[in-house]
């Protein structure tokens, strides 16, 4: 199994409770697991490195464990309880200097280290938290946010008080309170701002650093809520995806859309930017992996997983020697597919406007030629008449 996780350069969480190893480059997934029997409570929610070097996988599952992987051994090392299920499910994953950081649904905001059984920091950050993201450059600051619940921006060795707490926009037109749902947040690397996205197909930048704790940038994409976002690497554009399996990359400079990219067709519920190549990966409720080029926006890599994901983590590095013909071969099978199906001919098909058009205007000449016709024939009839009469 340690050479099969050797390969692995993309994992991801299923709903299955599976930790999944993909190799883009010879399109294969290995399956890792503790045990044979798998249940709804090992759910993978939240993924994170638990080294630099990259050599261990944190996993964080419904029933409130964290388990340790291997990339190396390609198994388990170790479990840790760090919350119960009745306090909801993982919202976040991330190891700082303090200890470990989880984060969950309730707003349990804690910090658990070996040597304890007990988290060593417990903060409130508020109920229905759907997302807890660390700031890379200064590991012990995190964000957190929710439904009804705004951006907060904890300091997690000074917890009493989050260091920024982000204001709603102003009430309507008509006097109503604008509604909150964060889904996801990004630090701006060398800057301390922050990027997050909301239900109600908001993106939004807040700049702590400034008084000003609305936000400085606002831009709407689509017509549903977006679940994840993930920065470009540079930190001028964010890659966001919503519940209709939409991918877009909007430029943060500007507040444009920038493109999109197709392919999906569920919901996104993982979505990762590689740290220094242009390559997205993303994964969700259709059951793939994909890999879309951010330069040319075109499918690299496409992976069949047999279960909803809900989760990914991207390697550093190369993702391997690059492979068109993966998608090529994709193609083929599915061409085959459509060739092998019966062949069903539409009995009428609508015809372009001009054709219509012509059609139209031969159809009122031939009727203008009938009633001249019909005029006529009558007009001889009566004068017929007229001279019997005569």
């Amino acid at each position: 199994m340690g050479e099969k996780s050797r390969l692995c350069r993309v994992w991801v969480g299923a709903e299955t409770g599976i930790l999944k190893g993909i190799s883009p480059a010879k399109k294969q997934a290995f399956n890792f697991s503790e045990t044979s029997s798998l249940s709804r409570d090992q759910e993978v929610r939240v993924l994170c490195w638990g080294d630099p070097a990259e050599t261990e996988v944190l996993v964080g599952s419904v029933n409130g464990t964290v388990r340790t992987f291997s990339t190396e051994k390609g198994v388990f090392t170790e479990t840790r309880q760090c919350g119960d299920a009745d306090q909801g499910f993982f919202t976040g994953l991330a190891v700082a200097d303090c200890g470990l950081v989880t984060c969950v649904e309730t707003g349990r905001l804690r910090v658990w280290r070996e040597e304890s059984s007990s988290p060593v920091v417990d903060i409130d950050a508020g109920k229905n938290v759907c997302r807890m993201r660390q700031n890379a450059a200064q590991k012990n600051r995190v964000a957190t946010g929710g439904k009804e619940n705004g951006l907060k921006i904890w300091d997690l060795e000074r917890p009493d008080t989050p260091v920024f707490t982000a204001k709603n926009l102003r009430d309507d037109w008509i006097g109503l309170k604008q509604p909150e749902w964060l889904r996801d947040a990004a630090f701006l690397p060398d800057s301390d701002k922050i990027v997050t996205c909301t239900g109600h197909h908001q993106v939004r930048v807040y700049d702590p650093s400034t008084p000003q704790r609305r936000p400085v940038l606002e831009v709407r994409y689509g017509e549903y809520p977006l679940t994840c976002l993930s920065l470009v690497a540079g930190a001028q554009s964010v890659v966001v995806g919503n519940t209709h399996g939409s991918l877009a990359v909007l430029d943060l400079r500007k507040g444009l859309v920038r493109g999109c990219l197709k392919g999906l067709q569920g919901g996104v519920r993982g979505l990762q930017c590689h740290p220094t190549l242009p390559l997205v990966a993303s994964c969700g409720l259709d059951r793939f992996l994909r890999i879309h080029s951010l330069e040319t926006r075109a499918l690299e890599h496409k992976v069949y997983l047999k279960s909803r994901l809900n989760c990914l983590l991207l390697s550093s590095g190369a993702l391997g020697e690059e492979v068109g013909g993966d998608v090529e071969e994709v193609k083929e099978e599915e061409d085959e597919l459509w060739q092998s199906m019966e062949k069903v001919e539409e009995k009428s098909k609508r015809k372009a406007p001009e054709e219509e058009e012509e059609e139209e205007a031969a159809v009122e000449e031939e009727e203008e030629a009938v009633e001249v016709e019909v005029t006529q024939v009558t007009n001889s009839k009566r004068k017929k008449k007229k001279k019997g009469q005569k």
